[in-house]
C-alpha cells in the first residue's frame, strides 16, 4: 500500500488510524502552535472512492474532491472546467440587452466611450478589459480612477461631467456605481448616458441610469451572484460582440479575442476573493492558462520585476501581482494599475510595472507602522467587544483595508480601521463568517449612521462623522452580538484532508493536487497532516520565513519545509528551538520547480508538538 493511500482505511506505523471519527481532533490536536484545534473535513466515502477509482486518482485526492461536494458523475468536469461547458447566456443578467443595445450605438456612431472604474485589482482589470475590446472596435474611449484620497470610491458629479468635457456621450462604470443615486442623478441631468457593470451589494432604490447588470440586484435571476465585476464585464463583452455579429458588424473586420484576454478575467476574479466555483472556476482556469504565456506586455513587465520564475498561478495572481497592482490604488495614482493592464507598448508597461512596485515597497512601510500601532490600541482595552472599531488621523486610507483584514485574522473578530481626517473618518472593514458587514454598512446607512458606504458580506467601507461615530458603533457592535453572540468565536479550526507519512508526501501527490486548482474561496487548496515528523533542521529565511529539513519515524524519508512569515510567531519560534523534537505538521504537498529540477515540499500552516 502506498504511503497516500486510502485515509479511512490505512494506518500510521504506531496503529493508529489516518483519519480519525468526524467531530475527533485529528492526531489529537486541540490546541496546535497556532492555537487551533485540527479536524477532518467530512466527505462520504463511497463517493470518495468512486472518485479515486474512475479518474485513476489517489484516494486522499478523492476524498478531498469529495469534501468540496464534488459528486463522483462530476468528478472529470471539476478537474478539467471549460467555459463550453459553464457559460450561460449573459441575456439572463437583467439589464443585460439594453447595456448593449445602448453600446452598440455608440459603437457604430464611433461615438466616444468613458470608462469609469475603482482603484483595486478588479477594478483595473475590469477597466483594462473593457478598454481593449472598445479600442479594438475602433472606438474612442477616455478612462478615469477616482482617486482614494480626494474623491473616494466610485462615481462623482465632477468625474462623470468632466468624462463628458471630455467627449464621452456614454459613461460605463465597472466595479462601482451601484449605489451611486445623486451622481448618476446628475449626469441623467447633463445629459450624459451612464451604464453601470457591477457586482456590489445594491440598494432597494437603484441609481438612474440607462442599464445596471448586476448579478446581486434584488430581481436578477441569472444566479451568476458569485462573479467579479471583471466576469460581469467579461459577461457584457460575450453579449455585445454576439450581437454585432449577428448584425453583420465582422464580416469584413476582424473581431475581438475574448479568449486571448482571460488572463485580465482571472486576475481579477482570484484577487476579489470571490468564490472560485461554477463559472468563475473555469474563468480562472481558462484564464492562467493565458496569462502563462505573459504575452500581456504589462504583466509580463510586472512577472519580471516581482521576479516570478516559474509557471504562474492563482497564488501568483493574488499574492504576488495583485499587490502590486492595488499598490497605485492604495498610495500612488489610481489609474496606474489600470494602465499597465490595457497598454500594448512594452516601454511604457516596464516604467508602469516599476512605479507599481516602488509604490508597493511604500505601501507595506506603511501598513507595518499602521497595523503595529492598531495592535496597540486594542491590546490597551481589556474587552474591546465584539468588533473592532480602531482608527487614528496618521493613518494612511490606503492600507486601512489591509490592517483591518490582519485584525481580524488575530483577534478572530469583525474590525473596522479608521483614518481621520479632521471629522470626516474613512473606513475599511473585514468580517469573519455570521457578520454580513456588507448589510450592516447599507443598514447604517439607511440609519444616516454614515455618510456613503456598501460592500460585500466579508468586506465593506464607508465613510463616517466623528458626531454620529459612536451611535455607528454601538449599532456594529450591537449586530454583531445579536449574529455571533455574546462570545467571540474561538480561531476556527484547521480543517484537513487526511494524514500522511513524511514519505508520502511525494511530487506525484503534489503534481495531482495541481489538477484541482485554481484554489480560493469555495475551493479550498488540500491540506494535509504529517504525523510525527522528526525536525532536522530550521533556520530562518527572508526576514521572516522558517525553513525546515524534517524525517519520519526511525529516519524514513526526508521533506523540506516552508513556513512563511512566522519567525516572530509563537510558531516559527517553536519550529527555530525545535531541532531533534517530533511534530505533527499541517499544510499543503507542493511540487517545487527549480533549474529544471521539481521536488515535493511542504508548506506548513501550522503545527503541534508531537513528543509532549
Amino acid at each position: 500500500m502506498s504511503d497516500h493511500a486510502r485515509p479511512t482505511e490505512a494506518g500510521l506505523a504506531d496503529g493508529r488510524p489516518a483519519i480519525e471519527a468526524p467531530g475527533e481532533p485529528l492526531l489529537g490536536v486541540t490546541a496546535s502552535l497556532t492555537g487551533r484545534h485540527w479536524r477532518v473535513r467530512e466527505a462520504d466515502d463511497r463517493t470518495a472512492l468512486a472518485l479515486s477509482q474512475r479518474l485513476g486518482v489517489p484516494d486522499v485526492i478523492g476524498r478531498a474532491m469529495a469534501a468540496r461536494g464534488i459528486g463522483a458523475e462530476a468528478g472529470a468536469a471539476y478537474l478539467t472546467p471549460t467555459l463550453r461547458a459553464l457559460l450561460p447566456d449573459p441575456s439572463t443578467l437583467s439589464d443585460m440587452d439594453r447595456a448593449v443595445d445602448r453600446i452598440v450605438a455608440a459603437v457604430k456612431r464611433r461615438e466616444t466611450i468613458g470608462v469609469l472604474g475603482d482603484y483595486d485589482v478588479d477594478g483595473a482589470s475590469s477597466a483594462a478589459l473593457l478598454l481593449r475590446v472598445l479600442q479594438a472596435l475602433g472606438v474612442p474611449t477616455r478612462l478615469h480612477v477616482p482617486d482614494r484620497l480626494t474623491e473616494g470610491y466610485g462615481p462623482n458629479t465632477p468625474a462623470l461631467l468632466g468624462l463628458q468635457a471630455d467627449g464621452a456621450g456614454l459613461v460605463i462604470c465597472v466595479d462601482c456605481g451601484a449605489t451611486a443615486v445623486e451622481p448618476l442623478a446628475s449626469a441623467a441631468r447633463a445629459g450624459l448616458d451612464v451604464i453601470v457593470l457591477d457586482h456590489h451589494a445594491v440598494e432597494a432604490v437603484l441609481p438612474p441610469c440607462v442599464a445596471l447588470v448586476n448579478p446581486n440586484r434584488v430581481d436578477d435571476d441569472s444566479g451568476l451572484g458569485h462573479l467579479a465585476a471583471c466576469g460581469v464585464v467579461f459577461m457584457t463583452l460575450v453579449a455585445l460582440l454576439r450581437r454585432l455579429r449577428a448584425d453583420g458588424w465582422f464580416v469584413d473586420r476582424p473581431a475581438p479575442d475574448l479568449m486571448a484576454l482571460l488572463d485580465l478575467v482571472a486576475l481579477g476574479t482570484v484577487c476579489d476573493v470571490v468564490p472560485l466555483t461554477g463559472l468563475n472556476r473555469a474563468l480562472v482556469a481558462q484564464g492562467l492558462k493565458v496569462m502563462r504565456g505573459f504575452a500581456r506586455p504589462g504583466l509580463a513587465a510586472l512577472a519580471r520585476i516581482a521576479r516570478i520564475d516559474g509557471v504562474p498561478d492563482a497564488y501568483h495572481a493574488g499574492f504576488v501581482l495583485g499587490p502590486r497592482i492595488n499598490a497605485a490604488g492604495r498610495v500612488g495614482k489610481a489609474d496606474l494599475g489600470a494602465r499597465l493592464l490595457a497598454t500594448d507598448d512594452g516601454l511604457e508597461a516596464e516604467r508602469l510595472a516599476a512605479q507599481l512596485d516602488l509604490h508597493n515597497d511604500d505601501r507595506r512601510a506603511l501598513e507595518r507602522e499602521t497595523l503595529d500601532a492598531a495592535i496597540a490600541t486594542v491590546d490597551r482595552v481589556s474587552d474591546p467587544g465584539p468588533v473592532l472599531i480602531v482608527g487614528d488621523a496618521g493613518w494612511h486610507p490606503g492600507v486601512i483595508g489591509i490592517v483591518a483584514g490582519r485584525l481580524k485574522d488575530r483577534y478572530h473578530r469583525p474590525a473596522c480601521v479608521i483614518a481621520w481626517d479632521g471629522d470626516i473618518g474613512k473606513a475599511s472593514a473585514r468580517s469573519i463568517p455570521g457578520v454580513d458587514l456588507g448589510a450592516l454598512v447599507m443598514e447604517a446607512r439607511s440609519r444616516g449612521l454614515v455618510r456613503a458606504g456598501g460592500g460585500h458580506r466579508m468586506a465593506a467601507g464607508f465613510t463616517v462623522d466623528r458626531a454620529s461615530f459612536e451611535a455607528l458603533c454601538a449599532f456594529l457592535s450591537d449586530a454583531a452580538q445579536r449574529a455571533i453572540g455574546a462570545r467571540v468565536p474561538p480561531p476556527a479550526a484547521l480543517a484537513l484532508d487526511g494524514v500522511l507519512s513524511v514519505g508520502g508526501a511525494t511530487v506525484p501527490l503534489a503534481e495531482t493536487v495541481e489538477r484541482l486548482a485554481p484554489f480560493g474561496p469555495g475551493n479550498a487548496e488540500p491540506r494535509f497532516a504529517i504525523a510525527d515528523a522528526r525536525l532536522l533542521r530550521a533556520d530562518r529565511v527572508g526576514g521572516d520565513h522558517v525553513r525546515c529539513l524534517v524525517t519520519g519515524p526511525g529516519g524514513n524519508g526526508r521533506l523540506p519545509v516552508i513556513a512563511f512569515r512566522c519567525a516572530d510567531e509563537p510558531l516559527g519560534q517553536a519550529l527555530l528551538a525545535g531541532i531533534g523534537r517530533s511534530f505533527h505538521l499541517a499544510g499543503a504537498v507542493k511540487a517545487n520547480r527549480w533549474n529544471g529540477r521539481t521536488d515535493a515540499q511542504f508548506r506548513l500552516d501550522d503545527a503541534a508538538p508531537a513528543d509532549g
